[in-house]
């Protein structure tokens, strides 16, 4: 089946606006149960077919664990080293290593042994008009990626790099307490 159509049924399936909503100025995040608009950027926008692909190939839903895989296989397929777009990634793997830390480093290890989507070099047209099982084959590493010394280096450097990201506003608020009371 073409990507198209399994990228509109998926869209219909998970609430997800046409497009993945690159239409409109921002999108929401849910933060436990409160959903918090941030704004759309262009360079997201650029990129979102990219991960909603990804929930399809990893056939992985919208739900808070469907993402936490996704976020998990993003940063193992090394799809953080795409800037501006990485701050989004670190941000989503940070937060999901809170709430769902064995689906993300289940992801991790999938993405392990996975090429990235981003880095096939496909335009989104390209991409749309592939069947599924082609992408499925493309993607595929010839090598079988196990967890080594330098896998679990890169998974503990990116723990670190998304929980700084993740938890530089509190550390902020924290130090300007501090220097005001003190």
């Amino acid at each position: 089946m073409k990507l198209e159509k399994l990228l509109n049924e998926f869209y219909l399936n998970n609430g997800v606006p046409e497009n993945g909503g690159i239409a409109y100025d921002s999108f929401n995040v849910k933060v436990w149960f409160i959903n918090i608009p941030f704004p759309n950027p262009k360079f997201r926008k650029d990129v979102t077919h990219i991960h909603d692909i990804e929930h399809i190939l990893n056939n992985c839903d919208t739900s808070s664990k469907g993402e936490a895989f996704i976020a998990g296989w993003e940063i193992g397929t090394s799809f953080y080293k795409h800037f501006p777009i990485n701050i989004i990634i670190f941000l989503a793997f940070g937060y999901f290593l809170w709430l769902h830390p064995k689906t993300v480093f289940k992801g991790f290890k999938k993405g392990l042994n996975t090429i990235g989507i981003i880095d096939l070099g496909l335009t989104k047209s390209e991409l749309i008009k592939m069947e599924f099982n082609q992408l499925v084959k493309i993607t595929q590493k010839e090598q079988h990626t196990k967890m080594g010394i330098s896998q679990w280096t890169e998974f503990i450097f990116c723990t670190f790099i998304s929980q700084s990201i993740l938890l530089s506003p509190i550390i902020l608020i924290i130090t300007g307490l501090i220097y005001v009371f003190k």
